[in-house]
């Protein structure tokens, strides 16, 4: 298993609420694909704060109906793709990650850079990133986090918080 960081607390995510019954599925990014992940990969793209949700929700137009959730998280190992250092090592550039037309790209070529980086990561063992959000008005202490793999179980282990059944 490589070396990464681990994220021990809570993480946010805005949930369409087509798919809010299933907040553990992934399955909205594997139909559409997402710049972390290619269609037919399952992704769940989550935050460190819930106003980091919110940006990220709100990227297209006005703010459509959103079911926000909290999930308790041990996950691990996390590739940190917020540490140059890191990214050097592997000759990638931030603004690859960055890139703005990833979309275009897909449409392009079949997947993005950013994508093909993530597949990497993955086939080496990742569970998932830990990179900035790139929402329109985000700064550089808007946090997301990648999962590729998830579930009830350590090294990935992902919890909603539903105490009340409201999701089920």
């Amino acid at each position: 298993m490589p070396e990464g960081l681990r994220h021990r607390g809570l993480l946010y995510r805005a949930l369409n609420p087509i798919r809010a019954r299933r907040p553990l599925s992934g399955e909205g990014a594997r139909l559409h694909g997402g710049r972390f992940n290619p269609k037919g990969l399952p992704a769940l793209y989550t935050s460190l704060a819930i106003l980091t949700v919110i940006r990220e929700s709100n990227q297209i137009g006005t703010l459509q109906p959103t079911t926000l959730v909290s999930y308790e998280a041990d996950i691990g190992p996390i590739f940190d793709a917020e540490d140059p250092a890191v990214l050097a090592e592997r000759a990638i550039d931030f603004s690859v990650l960055a890139a703005d037309d990833w979309r275009i790209r897909v449409r392009e070529d079949g997947e993005a850079p950013s994508q093909i980086f993530a597949r990497q990561l993955i086939a080496e063992g990742y569970a998932s990133m830990r990179i900035r959000s790139f929402a329109r008005g985000a700064t550089a202490a808007h946090i997301n986090i990648v999962l590729w793999r998830w579930g009830s179980d350590l090294p990935a282990r992902l919890m909603l918080n539903d105490v009340e059944g409201r999701l089920s």
